[in-house]
């Protein structure tokens, strides 16, 4: 009898695993079915017209070369405001190179007229470093320029510098040729002596 009991549980385990695949494999089946369906249905719906923010007509399309014609009309449109942002920049470009055509071709000169070199040169017989300055005046207008001022930090020179040409009145600020003018396509130069190269920049001039 107990045997038999057996026989009977176990036959009724595996028909109990049979019925469980065949529930697991239809219900995976139907879903199968159902998401066909659904995609059948997206790509098969009318055209459906709605204003976008970006000023196209948005759709969902019935077909794939539909869905191409949508993604090329969005892409027109963005290359539309790329351009338009490339040509505002193109034209404020040229306000600007206008304006500093004016400033160069007018009367007035600008600091950026006088140009400044320097360069290391053999140093002192004690070893202290030297360098040569150049300040010239590269005013394309043809004015001779005045009053240069250069930042020029603490300066101080082991080297004899003429103060008619080159010297500090107070802090971070340096006379250049006595603030006579320099004449146009001239250049005025001398040497200095430091463990340190200075940096020089022009601060102001007077045309």
């Amino acid at each position: 009898m107990e045997g038999r009991s057996i026989v009977r549980r176990s036959s009724w385990v595996v028909e109990s695993l049979k019925r469980r695949r065949i529930s697991i494999f239809s219900a995976t089946f139907a879903v199968f079915i159902l998401f066909f369906f659904i995609i059948i249905a997206v790509f098969a719906v009318p055209h459906q017209h709605s204003q976008s923010s970006d000023g196209i007509s948005s759709m969902r399309p019935k077909n794939k070369e539909g869905l191409l014609l949508l993604m090329s009309a969005y892409y027109s449109s963005s290359n539309r405001k790329l351009l338009q942002k490339a040509d505002q920049t193109s034209v404020d470009s040229a306000k600007a190179n206008e304006v500093e055509t004016e400033r160069i071709w007018g009367d007035k000169c600008s600091i950026s007229d006088i140009v400044i070199n320097q360069g290391p040169t053999a140093p002192l017989p004690n070893g202290i470093p030297t360098y040569t300055v150049e300040i010239m005046n590269v005013c394309v207008t043809g004015c001779d320029i005045s009053g240069i001022h250069l930042t020029c930090g603490w300066f101080s020179s082991a080297r004899l510098i003429n103060p008619r040409i080159f010297k500090r009145l107070r802090f971070d600020d340096c006379l250049v040729n006595d603030g006579k003018p320099l004449l146009n396509g001239r250049a005025i130069s001398f040497q200095y002596a430091n463990t340190f190269r200075y940096p020089l920049s022009v601060s102001s001039v007077i045309c």
